[in-house]
């Protein structure tokens, strides 16, 4: 049995005449930077989340470091984050000069414990960065009162959370700024990379439009430091066809995280955690897993693609390292480390791969 960790090929193939016409559009038009087409784009972004702005710029990493441009966060702030999460997220910090201020998380939903955000807050904390990790929204509530108690602002790291809601209001919705991802492998994947910032603060909508284009309004006028990140026409067009789906794809990611759940009924395994506050959209099937290498070896020789979303936590790699916060500092994010293992999870994904997975995984721990 052929499978593959995502389908983006199976995906695409079922909307082909759509994206074919899409591309062809555009390259008949010539309008490859910046075309009408993206600020379309913009707009159904903005509508889909019930936002007020959103602008598109050339990644989920440009978006974060574009959103703490806007901020005006550098040299000296400190930023509280998750160490579970994809490097972009400390890395963009580290990038402007800030430091990267880790808080553990919950070992339920994998996200940053809001109970632990308060006491990392020092005179230097500019900002909060949650991250909805695998599809399943943060617990936005507490982590919103700490950051209005404290004056901070709130950026939101929906890479992975494109649709997932939080007490009935879609991520992206909470924080001063929301970052997005439109990497190929994501829910709402271009073909290629590609990203956007949303809020609903006006200036710094006007802000963040400046930086993506070198810091200007006007060409060749540059008033702010600012950066080149456009977002494609071509990837607009594409993210704009695939919108369309996105609801219905993020209900088959859920009915297939259903079937894994009661295939894996009886075994050792710890299967996916859903809050009650909101809905996952499964951007990942993370399971905890006893003797996790050597099942991940299993799976290797049965075909079965997996990964391990995360292998080594923020505090512990060489680049993002904090004085103080070396091994040990954070065991609940540690101990995920050490069991996380991401099986399959796409849109194409049928019952009868996941029965295959799924009686591996019992064989190996029979």
């Amino acid at each position: 049995m052929k499978l593959q960790m995502v389908d983006v090929v199976g995906q695409y193939q079922k909307i082909k005449p759509e994206i074919d016409a899409a591309i062809h559009k555009i390259l008949d038009s010539g309008q490859f930077i910046l075309g009408k087409e993206v600020g379309e784009f913009e707009c159904q972004i903005a509508g889909y989340l019930g936002v007020k702005y959103a602008v598109g710029c050339a990644s989920g990493t440009d978006a974060l470091q574009v959103a703490m441009m806007a901020l005006n966060i550098g040299p000296g702030d400190e930023v509280i984050t998750t160490p579970f999460t994809f490097v972009a997220t400390a890395e963009t910090i580290a990038l402007l000069g800030a430091k990267p201020v880790y808080v553990d998380i919950d070992p339920k939903t994998f996200n940053i414990d809001p109970s632990l955000i308060e006491s990392a807050i020092t005179p230097q904390t500019k900002a909060i960065i949650p991250v909805h990790l695998y599809g399943q929204a943060a617990d936005m509530d507490p982590i919103m009162a700490v950051a209005r108690k404290h004056d901070l602002k709130v950026i939101e790291d929906s890479a992975q959370g494109m649709g997932a809601t939080y007490k009935g209001k879609k991520v992206c919705t909470f924080g001063d700024i929301s970052c997005i991802s439109y990497f190929p492998s994501k829910n709402l994947g271009a073909f290629g990379d590609a990203g956007m910032v949303v809020t609903n603060d006006a200036a710094l909508a006007e802000k963040m439009r400046m930086i993506i284009v070198h810091g200007s309004k006007v060409r060749y006028y540059h008033e702010i430091l600012g950066v080149n990140s456009r977002l494609d026409t071509l990837q607009a067009v594409i993210l704009s066809v695939k919108l369309k789906y996105l609801d219905q794809w993020n209900a088959a990611r859920r009915k297939a995280a259903a079937t894994y759940n009661d295939m894996l009924k009886g075994t050792p395994v710890t299967v996916p955690y859903v809050s009650p506050n909101g809905e996952h959209i499964f951007h990942q099937y993370t399971i905890r897993a006893p003797r996790r290498n050597e099942l991940a070896e299993h799976l290797k020789q049965k075909g079965i693609p997996h990964a391990i979303y995360y292998p080594i936590p923020l505090h512990l790699q060489q680049a993002f390292a904090v004085p103080g916060t070396g091994k040990g500092a954070f065991p609940i994010t540690e101990q995920a480390t050490d069991e996380v293992l991401s099986l399959p999870m796409h849109t194409e994904l049928t019952d009868e791969q996941i029965v295959y997975i799924t009686d591996a995984i019992k064989e190996f721990y029979h």
